[in-house]
């Protein structure tokens, strides 16, 4: 604000409504590269890559709709947000931002706690098997599911990988909303992306549909020098 500004509150109310945006620490979507058609005063989002229209120069920077226009914030080392979209936190950390960041050493190696989910229909038959859905080196803390689509042709099932059929827990339900809560005695390393298998019990499967996730831990080491 000038010396000789006339109007001087609207330039404190610009500011404060910034302030008011940065302070809520939300955004709506981290990968959107356009402006959405019908922002809402307040809205904010993290610019996706190779951003255009109005967003265009600001990929990586936090977007926020105030006044009827688009203000743009270069974040920091250490500026945390929550995704709405991805229902989690997100931080700013060497130029990128990263899900899961749970701590970090002064060379630059990061742990990070992940959720990998997918959407899995059954195939008929006594085995379903997932696409690859551990990463390769993901340390599985355990993994839940859920019954999304009545499962029939069965009456329980079991969750595992090949060679370990119950690995994560069996005798869950068929109906919708039934669960699966399955964690090991110990984190389980995996060398190698692995698909997980559903077992079906009293029968075979016909169909249903199961969301399931991975919890796991993520290393990365120090960086490059």
């Amino acid at each position: 604000m000038g010396a000789a500004q006339a109007q001087k509150h609207v330039t404190i109310n610009e500011a404060m409504s910034r302030t008011d945006a940065l302070a809520s620490a939300r955004v709506e979507s981290r990968d959107a590269i356009a402006p959405p058609a019908d922002p809402t005063d307040g809205e904010a989002y993290i610019v996706g890559p190779l951003a255009s229209g109005d967003w265009i120069g600001q990929d990586g920077d936090l977007a926020l709709f105030l006044n009827g226009g688009w203000d743009f914030v270069r974040p920091w080392s250490g500026c945390v947000v929550w995704v709405e979209a991805e229902r989690t936190h997100v931080t700013y950390d060497d130029g990128v931002w990263v899900a899961g960041r749970t701590g970090g050493g002064a060379g630059g190696a990061v742990t990070l706690t992940r959720i990998a989910e997918v959407d899995h229909t059954l195939n008929a038959g006594a085995t379903s098997t997932t696409p690859e859905v551990i990463p390769d080196k993901a340390v599985v803390l355990g993994i839940t599911a859920r019954v999304i689509e009545d499962i029939t042709g069965a009456t329980g099932w079991s969750l595992g990988v090949a060679g370990s059929p119950d690995r994560y827990g069996s005798g869950y339900g068929v109906a919708l909303n039934s669960f699966a809560h399955g964690v090991t005695s110990q984190p389980q390393a995996y060398f190698g992306a692995t698909a997980l298998e559903l077992t079906s019990v009293g029968g075979a499967f016909t169909g249903g549909k199961v969301r399931v996730a991975v919890h796991y831990a993520e290393l990365t080491p120090p960086v490059a020098v």
